[in-house]
């Protein structure tokens, strides 16, 4: 309690010295500009912060909560940004370039103070003003550079602390109810339960929601039952044991509720509780235009892309060893929480519309030491975290689900992701294990484009020692990956060699043209798009964005999709392009850059239905985890898939030199798989 009053008075010391900001002149006008700007946001948030506290959130009327929910949002909106100092371009047109940099990472940080109103974190709202605060004073004495990024550094070093256990508490602990508690309890017929998160909302989650109200209860079970179902299905054909976990992560956007709801019961039921933890928000979550957790509509991906890397600012060796730290002390005290930790459970979007980034000068970039920093942070964070929450022990589970703005048929191509979420697992099943028994006659797999696809690739298969007891591919159906439709293995690096290249793709939310990769060994030596007007630009995207700062990767997985029904649906809607990776790899061979699909649990043997161990669990890379865990993982998985139309050939080479055509011009044409070709005649 006394730790709360002193927050208090913090809080009330700090609202009332920023309160007097907008009417003093104590710097150069155009810096007076942005602080009675910054000092009005914060008055905002406390009026928020209010709002929120005395009730009058869940009682006022929703046209007050539309209002009030623009306000916060209003200066980030596309129509708006070119005149916002959250904007780095205009930040640094106004405050010149050094200053008004940084100054743009301040408006930025500021908005962490939203989730923190709604949440009613006093801590979050008191040091968010004390940091204004205090950059205030320094540039009132002296405009100097050196002084505000001290100001940062120590800003984030002290309070790093504090974010690391409050996410992993979100994460773990089912009691930080805010988000469940929402789903639980509101009054889901009734909209204005979305503007209780604090997240942007639009017509997209209006609409969204007030479908899921008029659809049978019938359609939110098996909606419901297929995401569950999925998760508990993903424990056993992973051969892990889920009655030893309590707790279970939902993720989702805005408008789900009613689907959620089902979800958290059927959860209950098998023993899992639910948590939910925001999606990031700010510097110490990290902002990103592929969003994690729950979340609302996106004001802005461009604002999301600009403040990506901040943390260029203040990232050094002390600051990694720092979060390092902080993280390790914060599982150590949740050590028994992480320990019963399932894994997530997953419902993405999509739909939206298509974003290319615009890469700003103005924009802070990792140099190329703090690239290696960040890539070796992930690296010790992913080892810390598997060290509490065993790989070998937790799964997870994804689906995906269209929102409105994908087009005037949203309600039909709703309709349809439904039906191709909830296929006949059983049917698929016995047809990819048709393929899979070719496969395994194999010595490599050969891929190519046709068109104007350039794909030319060779993928090696390990060799299997005992056929009648042994597989390369897994058969994949409805559990971890929602909807069926694929086999997919960990191909052995050396001997996998050529390029890998997709007209257009799509990748964590991001477009991709003419991307093209080269292997050699396996591993990742060349790589290029044409999204840029140079090169260099185009290969500094890639390696940012799909590399994530890595010099290379290996080629993790390799996979055929055989979810033609999904592709279909795909064309005859012209939705190609809005699909999410999760469907659109059923829809074609994929190939993954990064980690195996059995990293960090490959040492768990796994089975086929038809009895077989799939031995394709390591590659030469994550063999290397017996030494030295840093150089065998890379904490992240990227699919890039060939669509049907793009495919040439897929064939299998034995060891005896003969070619097993599996797909030709886009068609199957192994015996046993006609049946695929079906949704292409139709």
């Amino acid at each position: 309690m006394q730790e709360n009053d002193l927050l208090q008075e913090r809080y009330e010391l700090a609202l009332g010295r920023i309160a007097q900001i907008p009417d003093e002149h104590m710097c150069d006008e155009a810096y007076q500009d942005y602080f009675a700007k910054m000092a009005k946001f914060v008055l905002l948030m406390d009026s928020t912060w209010r709002f929120v506290a005395d009730g009058s959130l869940y009682l006022a009327p929703l046209e007050i909560l539309q209002k009030k929910n623009y306000e916060l949002y209003e200066d980030i909106l596309p129509k708006n940004y070119g005149h916002s100092y959250a904007n780095p371009d205009y930040a640094v047109e106004c405050l010149g370039e050094s200053i008004g940099k940084i100054l743009c990472f301040i408006c930025a940080e500021l908005r962490g103070m939203i989730p923190a109103a709604y949440e009613q974190s006093l801590t979050g709202m008191v040091i968010r003003m004390e940091l204004l605060l205090e950059i205030y004073q320094s540039i009132t004495c002296e405009v100097n550079e050196e002084s505000l990024r001290q100001i940062i550094y120590w800003y984030v070093s002290d309070y790093y602390e504090i974010q690391a256990k409050e996410r992993l508490e979100n994460l773990l602990l089912p009691e930080r109810d805010f988000a469940t508690r929402i789903i639980m309890e509101s009054n889901l017929s009734d909209i204005r339960y979305l503007y209780y998160y604090g997240e942007y909302v639009t017509d997209s989650e209006i609409r969204t929601a007030k479908y899921l109200t008029e659809v049978s209860d019938a359609t939110i079970s098996k909606m419901a039952d297929t995401y569950t179902e999925g998760y508990r299905i993903g424990f056993e054909v992973g051969n892990k044991d889920i009655s030893i976990k309590k707790t279970v992560a939902i993720r989702y956007c805005l408008g789900f509720e009613r689907m959620m709801k089902q979800a958290i019961i059927n959860f209950d039921r098998i023993g899992l509780k639910s948590t939910a933890s925001r999606s990031g928000y700010s510097i110490f979550q990290g902002l990103s235009v592929n969003k994690s957790g729950y979340f609302g509509a996106n004001p802005n991906k461009q604002y999301d892309y600009d403040h990506k890397d901040d943390q260029a600012l203040f990232l050094d060796g002390a600051i990694i060893e720092r979060k390092l730290e902080c993280m390790q002390k914060a599982y150590e005290e949740l050590k028994g929480e992480a320990a019963v930790f399932g894994g997530p459970a997953v419902v993405e979007i999509f739909g939206e519309q298509p974003f290319v980034p615009l890469s700003k000068k103005t924009a802070y970039k990792l140099s190329e030491k703090q690239q290696k920093l960040s890539v070796e942070y992930a690296s010790k964070a992913g080892a810390l975290q598997n060290k509490y929450i065993k790989g070998e022990e937790r799964s997870f589970t994804i689906i995906a689900f269209p929102v409105k703005d994908i087009g005037a048929y949203y309600e039909e191509i709703f309709d349809e992701i439904i039906r191709i979420n909830t296929l006949d697992y059983k049917l698929y099943q016995g047809i990819q294990q048709t393929i899979i028994d070719t496969l395994d006659k194999g010595d490599y797999v050969l891929i190519k484009g046709m068109g104007e696809n350039r794909t030319n690739l060779k993928v090696k298969l390990h060799k299997l020692e005992d056929p009648e007891k042994e597989t390369n591919f897994e058969n994949c159906v409805a559990d971890v990956n929602i909807p069926v439709g694929e086999v997919f293995t960990s191909p052995l690096l050396a001997g996998t060699e050529g390029t890998l290249h997709v007209t257009k793709v799509f990748l964590n939310g991001l477009e991709y043209r003419n991307l093209s990769i080269r292997f050699e060994e396996g591993m990742v030596s060349e790589y290029s798009c044409t999204n840029f007007e140079t090169q260099s630009e185009g290969r500094k995207y890639i390696k940012d964005n799909v590399l994530f700062h890595h010099d290379t990767l290996p080629i993790g997985e390799f996979a055929i999709g055989t979810n033609t029904t999904a592709y279909v649906t795909a064309r005859k809607y012209g939705i190609e392009d809005k699909m999410p990776i999760l469907i659109a790899e059923k829809t074609g061979p994929h190939f993954a850059l990064g980690d195996t699909c059995y990293s960090h649990a490959e040492e768990v043997k796994v089975y086929n239905p038809d009895g077989k161990e799939i031995i394709a669990r390591d590659n030469e890379v994550s063999i290397l985890r017996a030494e030295d865990a840093s150089k065998a993982y890379f904490n992240c998985h990227t699919d890039i898939t060939i669509p049907y139309d793009e495919l040439g050939e897929l064939s299998v080479v034995t060891m005896d030199d003969e070619v097993i055509p599996i797909i030709i011009e886009g068609k199957f044409v192994l015996k046993g798989c006609e049946i695929l070709n079906e949704a292409f005649e139709q």
